[in-house]
């Protein structure tokens, strides 16, 4: 599976943002699919992930409430919509794949997209 993401770039604080993670390959819809960020000089965290059906979802603390994931199996996309933006959310935004969701909560995916970047300024 080889996953693109894209959908970042520069918004202002309290502004929205909706990522997309496209997949190749015939399976997409058998992986639970996961974000996770970077920030300059900062480890890479996790953000949200979502079952295989998407009938679940997972966020992390800091973008509950704040933060949507969903998917498309048909498009073989996964969708990060993200809302009230801070500049705390600054980052590269990857999209990973594996086939259980502790897996890739973990940050353990086996596939992982080549990251998009989002930019909140103040």
């Amino acid at each position: 599976v080889q996953l693109q993401a894209s959908g970042g770039g520069l918004v202002q604080a309290g502004g929205s943002l909706r990522l997309s993670c496209t997949a190749s390959g015939r399976t997409f819809s058998s992986y639970d699919m996961g974000w996770f960020r970077q920030a300059p000089g900062k480890e890479r965290e996790y953000v949200a992930a979502i079952s295989w059906s998407g009938g679940s979802t997972y966020y992390a603390d800091s973008v509950k409430g704040r933060f949507t994931i969903s998917r498309d199996n048909a498009k073989k996309t996964v969708y990060l919509q993200m809302n009230s933006l801070k500049p705390e959310d600054t980052a590269v935004y990857y999209c990973a794949a594996d086939t259980t969701v502790p897996t890739v909560i973990a940050g353990n995916g086996r596939y992982w997209g080549q990251g998009t970047l989002v930019t909140v300024s103040s």
